[in-house]
């Protein structure tokens, strides 16, 4: 508990430093998108190559669609902005934790090089934290409409804070962010017509996850796989923090109670560490029934349908934390939805196939934001 609460603290006194823009809290409209407070980043929280960078406090839409608030950055290249503005990518992280100090605009560990090569084309970056990373409430981990609405209202409080901004974009995301993206594909255009959405690029997506809940129990098959219990336990915990209706803890294990407690508190590393090699099984007392299996279908769920912009997908062929078994049923899904899209494999793990698509996710962003 004291270690949540000197995040916590930890985030305020960030969200606290110089303040560009500040609305009085009972005069702050409900319109996703809003600001409702900016800073400037410290330079070393700053991605390669950035004239400047700015954080971010904006509206949004949480978990079952309720306002809710986030926090994010938004970084432009140096030089002059072409006709129009800047083109945006909307940056989608992967998972970081689901603690207030795992928040990438705290950590400040928001995309480094990476990022930087795609600022050095000429694209302004904005990066959500999504909701509940750095400001009220706990972090819904893998909840895709959540997330997909930060990354779509991280654009609109971007260009509200900088006029450079083209109103024309993309969605970058990988791993949980991968998630994140395919879902603000689909949400995109409805959600904020004003915005000249582009295309998504989505790498490592985490997909079908549903489809394995109902194997949830004490007799969960030990998984091949990296984090697998870490990346559930952070589902629960969010699950059992935003939608008290659930009775998650019904469904825990002593030691169950036990992990999800230790993951409110710990960023990735830490929390891997922590748990060790206590298997997903181990979580449970019971097997999983209807209640639980309909929120988590509602979480995970990727949308096979819906995708009127271009969309890219990458996986990684030796990928132990997405494995692609998983990803090529989902793109068996999206063609038999008719869905028009490019798959493209690597011959790589998780994180470096983000490394390995550069290149083709470089042209395909390319092509669909000059056209």
């Amino acid at each position: 508990m004291l270690a949540r609460l000197a995040a916590t603290a930890t985030a305020a006194a960030a969200l606290a430093l110089p303040v560009a823009v500040a609305v009085p809290a009972a005069a702050q409209p409900v319109t996703p998108g809003t600001v409702t407070a900016t800073r400037p980043l410290p330079p070393e929280h700053l991605i390669p190559g950035s004239a400047s960078g700015t954080a971010i406090s904006y509206r949004t839409l949480g978990p079952h669609d309720r306002p809710a608030l986030s926090t994010g950055a938004v970084f432009v290249p140096s030089g002059e902005p072409p006709p129009g503005g800047w083109p945006v990518i909307s940056w989608a992280h992967g998972a970081v934790g689901i603690a207030d100090s795992c928040a990438p605009t705290v950590s400040g560990r928001i995309g480094g090089p990476y990022l930087g090569r795609w600022l050095s084309q000429g694209y302004a970056i904005v990066a959500t934290d999504y909701v509940g990373l750095g400001t009220d409430g706990l972090h819904p981990y893998l909840d895709g409409r959540s997330e997909a609405h930060a990354v779509i209202d991280m654009v609109r409080a971007a260009r509200a804070v900088e006029p450079s901004l083209s109103d024309r974009w993309i969605t970058l995301g990988q791993s949980q962010g991968g998630l994140a993206a395919m879902v603000a594909a689909t949400l995109a255009e409805t959600h904020a017509p004003e915005l000249d959405y582009r295309g998504t690029i989505a790498l490592g997506v985490p997909s079908n996850i549903e489809n394995l809940a109902a194997l949830g129990g004490p007799l969960f098959p030990p998984l091949p796989l990296e984090g697998t219990t870490v990346f559930i336990a952070y589902a629960l915990a969010g699950l059992r923090a935003t939608d008290p209706g659930v009775d998650v803890d019904s469904y825990l294990s002593d030691r169950g109670k036990a992990v999800l407690t230790q993951v409110e508190e710990l960023c990735y590393a830490e929390a891997a560490d922590t748990i060790g090699s206590t298997s997903i099984g181990e979580l449970f007392s019971r097997q999983v029934d209807e209640p639980l299996l309909r929120e988590l279908r509602e979480m995970l769920a990727v949308p096979v349908r819906g995708y009127d912009r271009p969309l890219f997908v990458g996986q990684g062929l030796f990928d132990t934390i997405v494995p692609s078994p998983l990803t090529f049923k989902l793109v068996a899904d999206l063609a038999l939805a008719g869905q028009k899209f490019t798959f493209r494999t690597y011959p790589q793990g998780h994180l470096e196939t983000m490394l390995a698509s550069e290149p083709e996710a470089n042209e395909f962003a390319r092509k669909v934001l000059t056209r």
